[in-house]
């Protein structure tokens, strides 16, 4: 594809840290495999099988999602996973990792991300995310989201250790044991027939339905058969709309996570986008 040919040349640091990713990615399938863990590809990863039958040229990330209770027992696993390679970072085992959902990522290697958080982390290299999804309505999503990405979030990124630790733990207990239980509530009484990323998480707008994900299917993602829901276009379409587009230049610069991706693919341009 030409635009694969533009973004992420064989040979060049992204598509070199792709291959990574999907490597952590067989590495998870195959734990998921042995504990009868469902799984499948979401968002821009399954956006990038759909229409790319592999990563999106430019995506650096991998996204998979599964039910809470599949999570609940992946991360129970992961966190007693003792490996040279690989580190599951979540709130429980990096002291300054603030995201619900978890990510798998290499021990070694390091990216300079746009988001200086990053430089907090226990760990810092490549891998993917892990997001569990549950029943609940869009109103209690976008509530959560809100206090979740305007409270906490902003806290993290307070310079002083000893002040931000303590105070992010504070607001994430809040959160976790008091305000988001009270939204599930909310969300099963006035329950539609959706499902969202676990109270927290963010993306509101990205719905899920049973009848479009289950029975699961496979499809193609980089020569390998990887799980998708029975209905993509449907789940797609609603995230993405006109999915089969690509998007324009601009949009691409801005989902690029990493400043060392960003200047190999657009150089000293890249630095424009910082300023924006």
């Amino acid at each position: 594809m030409t635009e694969s040919r533009t973004y992420n040349p064989e040979g060049s640091l992204l598509r070199r840290d792709q291959m990574e990713q999907l490597n952590t990615l067989k590495f998870l399938a195959e734990i998921c495999r042995q504990n009868d863990i469902r799984w499948w590809l979401s968002s821009g990863t399954l956006l990038g099988a759909a229409r790319h039958k592999g990563f999106i040229p430019w995506d650096d990330d991998i996204d998979i999602v599964m039910l809470k209770e599949d999570y609940k027992r992946l991360e129970r696993i992961l966190g007693d996973l003792e490996s040279d390679e690989y580190f599951f970072q979540s709130i429980k085992t990096d002291v300054e990792y603030i995201n619900i959902f978890g990510k798998l990522r290499r021990k070694s290697g390091c990216r300079d991300a746009k988001d200086r958080r990053n430089a907090y982390y226990k760990y810092t290299g490549v891998g993917l995310d892990i997001f569990a999804i549950e029943k609940t309505n869009r109103l209690s999503a976008v509530i959560a989201k809100f206090l979740y990405h305007n409270i906490q979030y902003p806290t993290s990124y307070i310079k002083t250790a000893w002040v931000r630790r303590p105070l992010v733990r504070l607001i994430e207990a809040l959160h976790l044991g008091l305000i988001f239980p009270l939204l599930r509530i909310i969300g099963k009484i006035n329950f539609t027939g959706e499902y969202h990323y676990v109270l927290g998480t963010g993306w509101p707008k990205h719905t899920f339905h049973m009848k479009y994900t289950f029975p699961l299917t496979t499809a193609e993602f980089e020569g390998e058969q990887m799980p998708v829901p029975n209905d993509m276009d449907a789940y797609l379409t609603t995230v993405f709309g006109d999915w089969r587009t690509l998007p324009s230049e601009d949009v691409i610069r801005k989902s690029i996570h990493c400043r060392e991706y960003l200047e190999e693919m657009f150089g000293t341009e890249a630095k424009i986008l910082e300023k924006r």
